[in-house]
């Protein structure tokens, strides 16, 4: 580089290109350009996002806090002015970059993929596609503008001991890699089509959602195919790495893209600087203590222990956790730039901006910090406690997870044995614990496995020739810009930045969202007048408090004689495990199957035994506050329909609380029932096709409407209402519910005269 003698500290009038603006670190490093570089003009490369433009992707972008405080100094007039004649958007992406400027003096190369572990063939082309895509069009200009790659201290990849600021030493063949990764998707996809890969997933998703109807499981079993593949190529990433020497397909693409640019840029005589950082971290002092711009490399592990989720830590106590604040890299990066090589000088130049070698962290200091803040700050839960700050010990990795396999293995028994249990807020509550702790869990393996060579590293990343950068800076600067544009590490107190800067700004991200009332808890809303709406009510389970079985058994009861009764009730229990399978499986076979029970029944004996004992049977049964909730509806103008996949003589009793009955009708010959359904009952998948249908005919808002069910096999015509309500749900509607944060009620059968009444006035009402 330069003479240290000579430092330059501004960039003066030279023509910018910004990759990756929008991203964490390059937003800012454009802040920096336009506050302390006034005479730099800035091209960005930015892509269109649906029909946003990257002009007024740029403008949002500005709104964001990063620039306030030059905002605030400049003033709105002057930001406009910048738009017009210090910012330039060219519109496209490493992928497809446009024609680029022939008259630029700096490219700042910082987008990146942002995370550790894609699926390879995405750690590919956004990393190493990216770079060389950017070489090749900057070798389009014909031009020799110095090139800052912005690239990861951790490309050093798995070793011990000190890691130079120097080329790599590997002789892998990074274009045959990226071919290798480009065709691994194909194979994947490919595998992931053969029959017996299918047909497991077709299972599984079956045995899942095989009583929301056919749709729903072939859905479920893509979904589950394109997670396979996902997982697959994942995989493939992870290991090809760990194979090669690296750590993850993150740090695998970034050596290939440093790799690339030395090859293609500094080989062919232009200048070339690489920019290593380590973790990056929120800013120490500009543009202000505690900025960030999302969660970051260890944010996920700092929220995880805040929130209870890391009982025990896998990392090894004395190894370092190398954590850089992001002015202190914005800083480097600008100098380098500021400062490249002689051109007669052909290597690149390489830097790390790191804390390792001269202000180390270790990570039981890193605990230290995390379990006096977190004591003092705990986070809250929503019963107005607080979560307690673990206590590591540091057991090794081993034993954290054969834990974590062991409470996975208790947690996925206790599922088993509460989605057996009758529905109840007791066993609700117990099954929204189990999700929720194998979320934990889950959450937990995954840290694990992403961060496992982060947080047992033995490597240190050498960073002299950084250092000696900062000395020069000292060297030839007044205090205050050294203090402005620094980026001494060893001026870094941990235990000031962690409690005092970084976790102050990560909880404050999610403090607001921490505790929020459950569907369960929020208040009910009074309900707006509108006649575009509609209120459709399932029947059994959520209106009566009774299944068709049962009203198959209080028609027999008042229409047979006592002497048949036994007999009856010995069929019914012979019958009832063939029943309960077909129920299990599709909800619409198994009201097939027992609907047959009325073969040979006069119709017009059913419509006398609906009209007596029947009635005042299913009357008990009804519910008072399904009885309210349809009032309710009717008062404030919606259309209230009551959907049953049972026949329609059966819902006589309740039929004047609705203004529509949609049922089943069953086919007779000669007034005699042959058991047989006039059409396929109305349940799951053909009860949400019916429902959309009947909105666009009637010009009903399914999005303002609300639906009331209590089975799993609701789900599929409950989520197209904009206000679904799960009441006394089977266990996995409840889980759904849970997981969507949809109301769900409890209501309960009341006294007959209570019931009685209410259905009288509100039959009276609808009259």
């Amino acid at each position: 580089m330069t003479d240290l003698g000579d430092l330059t500290i501004d960039l003066g009038t030279s023509h910018v290109l910004l990759t990756g603006g929008t991203g964490f670190v390059g937003q800012a490093i454009l802040e920096r350009l336009l506050a302390s570089h006034p005479g730099t003009t800035v091209s960005l490369l930015i892509r269109t996002k649906g029909s946003t433009s990257g002009i007024d992707r740029l403008r949002h972008l500005l709104r964001k806090p990063v620039f306030k405080s030059w905002r605030e100094r400049v003033g709105d007039d002057a930001v406009e002015t910048a738009l017009t004649t210090r910012l330039r958007v060219l519109e496209g992406g490493l992928d497809s970059v446009p024609d680029l400027p022939t008259d630029l003096d700096v490219v700042i190369h910082s987008a990146s993929s942002v995370s550790f572990d894609p699926p390879i063939d995405q750690a590919f082309e956004t990393n190493v596609g990216g770079a060389v895509g950017l070489y090749e069009a900057l070798l389009a200009t014909g031009t020799s503008p110095h090139v800052v790659h912005v690239s990861t201290a951790y490309v050093g990849g798995l070793r011990k001991g000190v890691f130079p600021e120097a080329a790599l030493t590997h002789d892998v063949d990074w274009r045959a890699e990226f071919e290798a990764a480009r065709a691994a998707r194909s194979r994947v996809e490919l595998s992931s089509r053969q029959p017996e890969v299918l047909r497991r997933f077709m299972a599984e998703a079956r045995a899942k959602h095989g009583k929301e109807g056919p749709l729903a499981v072939s859905r479920e079993a893509e979904a589950a195919r394109m997670t396979w593949v996902k997982a697959k190529l994942v995989d493939h990433g992870r290991m090809r790495a760990e194979s090669l020497g690296w750590t993850d397909v993150y740090t695998l693409t970034k050596a290939f893209a440093e790799r690339a640019g030395e090859q293609m840029w500094a080989a062919a005589g232009h200048r070339l600087s690489f920019v290593r950082p380590a973790i990056v971290e929120s800013a120490l002092r500009h543009p202000y203590p505690g900025w960030i711009d999302g969660f970051k490399v260890a944010d996920p592990l700092i929220m995880a222990y805040g929130r209870g989720m890391l009982p025990e830590f896998p990392g090894v106590p004395d190894s370092v956790l190398d954590v850089i604040p992001v002015d202190f890299v914005v800083n480097v990066i600008l100098l380098v730039a500021a400062n490249p090589a002689p051109p007669a000088t052909l290597a690149a130049q390489y830097f790390h901006v790191s804390s390792g070698a001269s202000n180390p962290l270790p990570i039981h200091r890193m605990f230290s910090n995390l379990s006096a803040f977190f004591t003092a700050h705990p986070v809250p839960t929503p019963d107005s406690g607080s979560i307690a700050a673990a206590d590591w010990q540091f057991p090794g990795g081993r034993k954290v997870e054969r834990a974590v396999r062991l409470r996975t293995r208790i947690n996925d028994t206790r599922e088993k044995v509460l989605i057996r249990l009758p529905s109840t807020d007791r066993t609700r509550q117990a099954l929204a614990d189990v999700d929720q702790r194998r979320g934990d869990l889950e959450s937990l393996q995954s840290l694990t496995d992403l961060y496992r060579h982060y947080i047992q590293s033995e490597i240190i990343f050498d960073d002299r020739r950084t250092r000696a950068l900062q000395d020069a800076l000292v060297a030839t600067q007044p205090a205050e810009v050294v203090a402005d544009i620094g980026f001494d590490v060893t001026d870094i107190q941990w235990e000031d930045y962690f409690q005092g800067v970084h976790f102050p700004a990560i909880t404050t991200m999610t403090r607001a969202f921490s505790v929020r009332p459950t569907s369960s808890t929020r208040k009910e809303s009074e309900l707006p007048e509108r006649s575009d709406v509609v209120a459709v009510f399932d029947l059994e389970g959520t209106v009566v408090d009774s299944n068709i079985v049962e009203q198959y058994l209080w028609v027999r009861g008042a229409g047979f004689g006592k002497a048949a009764w036994p007999g009856e009730v010995a069929s019914l229990l012979t019958s009832l495990p063939g029943y309960l399978r077909a129920e299990q499986r599709d909800r619409g076979e198994f009201i097939r199957a027992f609907l047959r029970r009325y073969e040979g029944m006069p119709v017009a004996r059913l419509d006398e035994v609906v009209a007596r004992g029947f009635a005042q049977t299913m009357l008990r049964h009804t519910m008072p506050s399904a009885l309210e909730r349809i009032a309710a509806h009717r008062a404030a103008g919606h259309r209230t329909i009551l959907v049953t996949g049972s026949i329609g003589a059966l819902t006589a009793p309740l039929a004047g609380l609705f203004d529509e009955v949609v049922a089943g009708t069953m086919h007779a010959r000669n007034g005699i029932f042959t058991g047989y359904l006039a059409q396929p009952p109305l349940v799951d998948e053909a009860r949400a096709a019916w429902l959309t249908q009947y909105a666009e005919t009637n010009g009903f808002d399914l999005s303002a409407s609300y639906g009331y069910g209590d089975s799993h096999a609701d789900l599929v015509w409950l989520e197209l209402l904009g206000n679904p309500s799960a009441v006394n749900p089977d266990a996995n509607l409840s889980r759904e519910a849970l997981r969507r944060k949809w109301r769900i009620r409890d209501w309960k059968r009341g006294p007959y005269e209570l019931t009685s009444k209410y259905v009288s006035n509100a039959t009276r009402v609808g009259e």
